[in-house]
């Protein structure tokens, strides 16, 4: 497991911690934002574009539009490096 420090801010809060965990085996990565009580499973063959909609859409629903597409890039950056 990966902790990744994300220094986004929303609602006059920073969102610090994100959990990357990843299964080579089954081939997937769990992302997790304890601080917000959001998680989602990433398979590896997910196409990009598809999958940065899902996170944005997901997001949304926890936090205003602004951080949550700066959180969703450094996501989708983060799982490309893995």
């Amino acid at each position: 497991m990966k902790i990744r420090k994300a220094n986004v801010h929303s609602d006059n809060e920073l969102i610090t911690n994100v959990y990357i965990y990843e299964n080579k085996q089954q081939e997937y990565s769990m992302i997790a934002i304890p601080q917000l009580e959001w998680s989602t499973l990433i398979p590896y063959e997910e196409d990009r574009r598809v999958l940065k909609d899902r996170l944005c859409n997901s997001l949304l629903k926890k936090i205003e539009k602004s951080p949550a597409v700066e959180l969703m890039n450094k996501i989708v950056q983060w799982v490309g490096e893995m």
